[in-house]
């Protein structure tokens, strides 16, 4: 069976200042904007995205902290 290589790459990000479902699906939009065959994952109570995508952490960094929310590296 040959091998399959993604470029997908998963990130985790600990963001602050996402208090509803308002702020996760901004969020989301945000990521998907940049790659939308992203999948993006927000859990507001851990303060935490997934982001499985092609696209570099710094991308993903900026797209989120555009739309005002703060990613803690």
């Amino acid at each position: 069976m040959p091998i399959s290589w993604s470029k997908e790459m998963k990130h985790i990000f600990k963001v602050t200042g996402m208090s509803c479902g308002h702020c996760e699906q901004t969020v989301i939009k945000a990521l998907k904007k940049l790659d939308e065959q992203a999948l993006v994952q927000v859990s507001l109570d851990d303060e935490k995205v997934e982001v499985e995508s092609s696209r570099d952490k710094k991308q993903l960094v900026e797209a989120i902290e555009h739309e005002g929310y703060t990613v803690v590296l």
